[in-house]
């Protein structure tokens, strides 16, 4: 691999990823070839001028940044920015969106609302990338969505119109898996106006499965069509999958039949958020997780019911009524079973909710499933911050992300210790147990001791986040490999 001759005083380049829809494979585009440029030795940062996920993480300074921008600063070797995701759209239950501008609240708003106000978003979007520009010599903007949609073009800040105000080349990528390739790029270059074109330096077919040989033809015909050249054909890379997700419709049950040891069921909340939180779970070898999806019981034989965070609580308590869930979830704490809630799951498992200034919904107050001793109150003001916690003598690093206070008597039982202050509630026999902590299974140390809560002789042999290292140089390597991966860099801007 050969190392990037990198100036004193280097022009900071910039090139961008966009798709021919979502989910064609752009955050994991931009994660490779962030960590790739990075190891060539140049200084890469991430940007995504608009990200609209409920998968968030915090940046050292209390901002908030979509978690695929958290993950793309990993792969630079940096710490996470809110420069780096300047507009975040957050979908809540009935307030529509709630909308961070450089990793602060600025309200809820819906949809019609958020496009009144998009006028006055391209100058932070455009203030974060030269926040950046500033410190870097690369810096790999990733689009959201489709380049294509022409209708949405007006104060467009997430794809062509960030493009075209920034002067940023852009490489469109496209998803064979999903099938109906060459409609899909040849249909975009056809909807572009000529300026908007005349941007796009190639193209990459992404996702490949099979003998690459068998699209040459194909390629041959797009390029014919759109005169844009092809950067080469990325095959499927199956462990891409071990990375943290983006988007809830990526969540995927793990199926480890004979070797699992304990059992972990999911419900899958229509706006569940920070779902990366079990990701680490997922990777052990020897756990199941299993996201139950609406219509489907809780499964009796669970060792471990996780309810994960939310970003609509009151909306998603709702829907977990709706289904039956709180009998399945009763029946399980009767059998013996252990109840972790995790943010939004944690508020769930109390008495009430109460949204006195109706932050969230127009109900102010709704009945918890009562399995903790305490209440919450929503409030305006966001906590978002990092920290340490500790746990039965391991300590961890995690981070918090929520609006209100949760007090009562089962707090006095904290799950945690954080800073010498309690954190989070349990039971009295500890099978009831409640955190705002998010981020925690990442730590081998606090895993392996909270698993064995649950079995007593559970083994954790799983490095996580050598895990994610190693998987993000793999995915360089295979960027390298079959990627014409030098003309990212050939234009310059």
């Amino acid at each position: 691999m050969r190392k990037f001759a990198v100036r004193e005083k280097m022009t900071t380049k910039s090139f961008m990823i966009q798709g021919t829809g979502s989910n064609v494979g752009k955050s994991m585009l931009v994660a490779s070839l962030c960590r790739y440029f990075t190891n060539q030795g140049l200084k890469v940062r991430p940007f995504k001028p608009q990200n609209m996920s409920n998968n968030a993480a915090v940046t050292p300074d209390g901002g908030e940044i979509g978690r695929a921008q958290a993950l793309q600063a990993l792969a630079c070797k940096t710490a996470p920015s809110i420069h780096m995701n300047p507009i975040l759209l957050k979908p809540e239950g009935e307030t529509g969106s709630q909308l961070i501008i450089q990793g602060k609240r600025r309200g809820s708003y819906k949809a019609k609302e958020f496009y009144k106000l998009k006028k006055d978003l391209m100058a932070p979007v455009l203030d974060s990338f030269e926040h950046l520009k500033a410190q870097a010599d690369l810096i790999i903007v990733e689009g959201a969505g489709s380049a294509s949609e022409i209708n949405l073009r007006e104060h467009d800040i997430a794809n062509m119109g960030f493009a075209l105000r920034a002067n940023v080349p852009v490489y469109l990528a496209a998803d064979i898996d999903r099938g109906g390739i060459l409609a899909a790029l040849v249909g975009t270059h056809a909807l572009l106006p000529q300026n908007e074109r005349d941007l796009i330096k190639g193209y990459i077919i992404n996702k490949f499965r099979g003998d690459p040989a068998l699209f040459h033809s194909a390629q041959t015909l797009i390029t014919k069509k759109t005169n844009w050249p092809s950067l080469g054909i990325c095959p499927w890379f199956p462990k891409a999958h071990t990375l943290p997700a983006e988007d809830s419709q990526d969540l995927q049950s793990t199926k480890k039949a004979n070797k699992a040891q304990i059992k972990i069921a999911v419900p899958l909340l229509p706006r569940i958020a920070n779902f990366d939180d079990l990701d680490p779970l997922s990777a052990e070898p020897t756990i199941d997780v299993q996201f139950i999806k609406p219509g489907t019981p809780l499964p009796q034989d669970a060792d471990l019911i996780i309810l994960p965070g939310s970003k609509a609580t009151i909306a998603d308590l709702r829907f977990l009524y709706a289904q039956g869930w709180d009998i399945d979830i009763k029946a399980h704490m009767r059998a013996g079973g252990a109840i972790l809630g995790l943010c939004g799951g944690y508020q769930m498992l109390g008495r009430s909710i109460k949204d006195p200034q109706k932050i969230e919904s127009s109900c102010e107050e709704i009945n918890g499933l009562n399995l903790l001793d305490v209440e919450t109150t929503l409030e305006p003001i966001k906590t978002l911050t990092q920290t340490t916690a500790n746990f039965e003598g391991e300590t961890l690093t995690a981070y918090e992300m929520h609006m209100g206070t949760t007090k009562g008597p089962d707090c006095n039982n904290p799950l945690f210790m954080k800073n010498n202050q309690p954190e989070g509630a349990q039971t009295p026999s500890g099978q009831i147990m409640g955190t705002y902590l998010h981020g925690l299974f990442q730590e081998d140390g606090f895993r392996t001791a909270f698993l064995q809560k649950i079995q007593a002789d559970h083994q954790s042999t799983l490095a996580y986040q050598d895990q994610i290292d190693t998987t993000l140089n793999e995915l360089a390597d295979h960027l390298e490999t079959h990627l014409n991966i030098d003309k990212f860099i050939a234009q310059n801007n």
